[in-house]
């Protein structure tokens, strides 16, 4: 068993098998995994905000769904992986509040969502695998080894999507 890599909020990173990474805490926030089976390498993105357009501040790009999957897919070249051949998992994008409400600055969880799935559809990236929404926060680990995501959440029962 390798090392358990840990991934912060509006950061990213990449592994190789046989360690793993890991995110904690998806609350409204997205977890992409991409992966490339051949090479047995991961990249995961703890996604915050979907648009790095409406923000003039935005020195972090992992923090946006646009910018940090394309981060994480130059940081996933460099690391040697088939980026024509990647696999994505998501998870997160939950609603944290009890009150329903069309106003999208509260759904962010949702916009979240909706931002990840564009950005991997305009890079040609199959979302294999995928456990969003509803009202609760994840912990993820994916691992490389077996290409398996793995979701914690408090009172749940563990998930291998």
């Amino acid at each position: 068993m390798g090392e358990m890599i840990k991934v912060g909020m509006a950061d990213l990173n990449v592994c190789h098998a046989p360690d793993a990474i890991t995110t904690l805490g998806l609350g409204s926030c997205v977890g992409v995994a991409l992966y490339d089976k051949s090479t047995k390498i991961a990249g995961l993105v703890h996604v915050m905000l979907p648009d790095s357009t409406s923000v003039r501040q935005n020195q972090n790009p992992a923090k946006f769904a646009d910018t940090g999957i394309v981060l994480l897919l130059q940081k996933m070249k460099q690391s040697g992986a088939n980026t024509s051949a990647l696999t994505a998992k998501i998870a997160g994008g939950a609603q944290m509040f009890a009150f329903k409400s069309n106003n999208d600055m509260l759904r962010v969880g949702d916009r979240n969502v909706e931002a990840v799935k564009k950005k991997l559809n305009e890079l040609r990236i199959p979302i294999i695998a995928e456990d969003t929404g509803l009202n609760y926060g994840r912990t993820v680990e994916f691992f490389p080894e077996t290409g398996d995501f793995v979701i914690k959440a408090v009172g749940k029962p563990v998930q291998t999507i």
